[in-house]
């Protein structure tokens, strides 16, 4: 059974820092490229950041460059989002994604996690 559930969501001053946890079950999370999006209300799911399965290379969203860091721990099957100088624009329901085409039959495996809540306020 695949699960993805985050964790470390929450209400944070402007200026603030949070760190996502996104655990991984019931497939090989090696595998997976895996990444973070958001959707705030009324608005539309974006991506925020993302991180290779192979080499951990990562890319950003530009309006969380130099702010957020996505990383992953293959032995702890997580991928993490750390957040740092938020702002209240950030506020938004954060997905943990986890994706995977089998070449062999191009096949694409695709995860998400049920979302936890981020506030950005004063």
């Amino acid at each position: 059974q695949v699960q993805l559930v985050e964790s470390g969501g929450g209400s944070v001053q402007p200026g603030g820092s949070l760190r996502l946890s996104c655990a991984a079950s019931g497939f090989t999370f090696s595998n997976y490229a895996m990444s973070w999006h958001r959707q705030a209300p009324g608005k539309e799911r974006e991506l925020v950041a993302a991180i290779t399965s192979v080499g951990g290379h990562t890319n950003y969203r530009d309006s969380v460059k130099g702010r957020f860091t996505i990383s992953r721990d293959n032995a702890k099957n997580t991928v993490y989002l750390q957040m740092n100088s938020l702002k209240p624009e950030d506020t938004a329901v954060y997905y943990c994604n986890a994706r995977w085409k089998q070449l062999a039959t191009m096949i694409q495996y695709d995860y998400w996690g049920q979302g936890t809540q981020v506030t950005v306020s004063s």
